[in-house]
């Protein structure tokens, strides 16, 4: 009975839009145009050939933010029990910060939030010690995983109305956000495959949107109580459906509507990366900051930096003021994509199209006059 209220009173509780002009959301971006990175935090072997990339690439490309995946991957005090094998410690993480203070660049941690609880045949730390935050636990992780598949199954989800998963998770974004002295956190939430399932005894037979949104809500909440500010990734904002974007790039699970239900001051991220698909626009046009996402096109990169350029001249300076600029995303662990950097010859060529891309991106970016 408990549980049912609690549903029942986030179902009934008003999802307000944020404060005008969007002050906290503003206050914790650089000023002028983004020129971003989101790539895997470095491990602790590597950090000191990352710091030197760091001085010696990021900055004088330009890069003004840096999106950090550290998901568990650090020395948690609050929860030992999901450090990874390999970790990060607090004085790791502190060379990183003054580095980062010293290059004018914004320092954001990331931990993947609700969605991306397993890879492939592999079940995330939190999963693996919390099995019973699993949304689909009746979903068995194959021994070699194909896709498509029977299940459905790309990531594992933990279920946003278990009673004790966000004392958990929560404890992790406090103690990552202290220890990087961050303003700003990126929760991920992409390609959420699995909500509001028919088996889960507590979400099953409620409206998919809603769920999300209340989970948008209720990290973006925690975060404001503490004057810190949540990114997200935007494939789950966005019909696909309607759009034709499909099921990666956009929602086929009925999530998008919760695009109405969530606070404008959630910064935005929105990846495309076969195409320059517009749908930055869409974004700004609902009242949020949005920053583009390429990956491993440079021809992408190249229309993408346009439209941003085009939307700059054509907007009203309030509308204009929303598209904050782009991001290079970069799926790789870092020392690949450096080693990729500074000896594309003999690299992958799936890491010489990132390294290419972001080459690209910087010197379009660098291009944008300055207003």
């Amino acid at each position: 009975m408990k549980l049912k209220l609690t549903v029942l009173l986030l179902l009934l509780t008003p999802l307000t839009k944020a404060s005008p002009a969007l002050a906290a959301c503003e206050k914790n971006l650089p000023t002028g145009i983004i020129m971003g990175l989101s790539i895997k935090a470095p491990a602790p072997e590597g950090i000191n050939a990352f710091l030197t990339f760091m001085n010696d690439v990021l900055a004088p490309a330009g890069v003004n933010v840096l999106v950090l995946r550290v998901d568990y991957n650090y020395a948690y005090e609050s929860h030992p029990e999901l450090r990874s094998a390999n970790p990060l410690t607090r004085e790791m993480v502190q060379k990183l910060v003054l580095s980062s203070q010293e290059n004018g660049i914004a320092l954001i941690p990331q931990i993947n939030l609700l969605g991306h609880q397993s890879w492939h045949s592999t079940h995330s730390k939190l999963l693996s010690v919390y099995p019973e935050f699993d949304e689909t636990p009746h979903v068995q992780l194959p021994e070699n995983y194909e896709w498509p598949n029977e299940d459905g199954l790309y990531c594992k989800s933990y279920c946003p109305l278990h009673p004790r998963v966000h004392e958990v998770v929560f404890a992790l974004v406090d103690e990552i956000m202290e220890a990087f002295s961050a303003t700003a956190f990126h929760a991920g939430m992409d390609e959420v495959f699995y909500l509001a399932d028919e088996k889960c005894p507590r979400c099953h037979g409620l409206d998919p949107a809603v769920l999300f949104a209340d989970e948008v809500r209720r990290i973006r909440n925690h975060l404001h109580t503490r004057d810190q500010q949540l990114w997200i990734w935007g494939d789950r904002l966005l019909d696909g459906n309607t759009t034709g974007l499909g099921i990666w790039e956009a929602a086929g699970n009925q999530t998008h509507t919760a695009i109405d239900l969530i606070p404008n001051d959630v910064v935005i991220c929105d990846w495309h990366y076969d195409r320059a698909e517009p749908t930055a626009a869409y974004f700004a046009l609902k009242g949020f900051n949005v920053i583009t996402c390429p990956w491993n096109n440079s021809s992408v990169a190249k229309q993408q930096v346009a439209q941003f350029v085009g939307f700059q001249e054509s907007s009203n300076g309030v509308l204009a003021q929303r598209y904050r600029g782009l991001m290079q995303t970069i799926w790789t662990d870092a020392k690949s994509f450096i080693d990729a950097y500074h000896s594309p010859e003999s690299a992958s060529e799936k890491l010489q199209t990132q390294v290419n891309c972001f080459k690209t991106l910087s010197a379009e970016v660098a291009e944008i006059p300055k207003k």
